[in-house]
């Protein structure tokens, strides 16, 4: 699932033109975040850990009826495990992307962009695992599932890197869709986790285009058998991804004490959590149906996992308040 598209020129001047930016616009996980300014400090006991409603567990009448201290306690938790987990998916998709590399011809735009988005994902760790360690919080991060399967997943940049590519938009939609609904809520965040989330959505938008890009070109070079491939497992990675970021792993619901039935419904049983899971995915919904990825049988998948629904009319359009 390797061959080469069409507009193979305009594919590699955009290449070009992210490259640029890259270099123009870019931070430094120890330049651009005043991790020593007293006003960032992480104290456990600060009251802006308090989840907000914009949170799928934040919104649950469990969580709004706990003591004010166990909602600092519970929120403080959840949003460091959240940082974690962005941190381990980083991780794999720079492994990824030097694979991707390894073999790629001399000339090609993709090896330049690659390693400029591969060296921001590092600044995206160094900054990820200072904030959780400036915590004092041991937060496991993703479900341990993930976590075995980790070191595997990069090999699929080298032999499928169609396929690899769905998969990194699987993990870096709902992380950047999560941490969006956050900043616009304008809700009280703790301001060095405000810092850390602004930087991070600033160059996902480079690297989910990328993604986007990658797979737009890419898509006219396959051939029936693999688009009918690629179709499928689409709303199929989009899903397993999903869970093995979003939704946290057994010891990280032992450690905040969340009821099973809590569980259940935050992660995807109420109506409004269903809402937020279809949401995640208006995006790839819509790269779908340009790639022609989106048919009768991946349509009756995307509705089987509980990720179907319209199609975004434009990149990072906010989800309807009801659909």
């Amino acid at each position: 699932m390797g061959g080469i598209g069409v507009d193979q020129t305009d594919y590699q001047d955009l290449l070009r033109t992210l490259s640029v930016a890259s270099v123009e616009h870019h931070f430094d996980a120890f330049v651009d975040v005043p991790w020593d300014d007293p006003a960032y400090a992480v104290d456990p006991k600060d009251p802006r850990w308090i989840l907000p409603d914009v949170d799928p567990l934040g919104r649950t009448e469990w969580y709004r009826s706990l003591p004010l201290d166990r909602q600092i306690e519970v929120g403080f938790y959840r949003q460091t495990n959240v940082v974690k987990v962005g941190l381990q998916f980083e991780q794999v998709l720079i492994a990824g992307l030097m694979m991707y590399c390894l073999d790629l011809p001399n000339g090609r735009a993709e090896f330049r962009y690659s390693t400029h988005e591969a060296t921001e994902e590092c600044h995206h760790t160094q900054m990820f695992q200072e904030f959780v360690n400036r915590t004092g919080l041991d937060v496991p991060g993703a479900h341990s599932l993930f976590r075995a399967l980790g070191p595997f997943l990069p090999l699929a940049a080298k032999h499928l890197p169609f396929i690899f590519f769905v998969g990194v938009l699987g993990g870096e939609e709902p992380i950047d869709y999560v941490q969006k609904v956050m900043l616009r809520s304008g809700a009280p965040m703790h301001p060095l986790l405000e810092r850390i989330s602004q930087i991070h959505v600033a160059e996902e938008a480079r690297h989910i285009g990328f993604a986007h890009q990658f797979l737009e070109h890419r898509a006219p070079g396959l051939n029936r058998v693999q688009r009918a491939f690629a179709s499928v497992l689409t709303p199929v990675l989009m899903r397993v991804l999903c869970d093995a970021i979003v939704v946290p792993g057994p010891k990280a619901v032992r450690d905040m004490g969340i009821p099973r039935e809590v569980v259940r419904e935050v992660w995807w049983g109420s109506p409004e959590s269903r809402k937020f899971l279809r949401d995640m995915f208006g995006d790839v919904r819509m790269l779908a149906e340009e790639t022609g990825l989106m048919n009768p049988v991946s349509r009756r998948v995307w509705r089987a996992l509980g990720i179907a629904g319209r199609p975004n009319r434009f990149r990072s359009e906010p989800a309807p308040a009801a659909d």
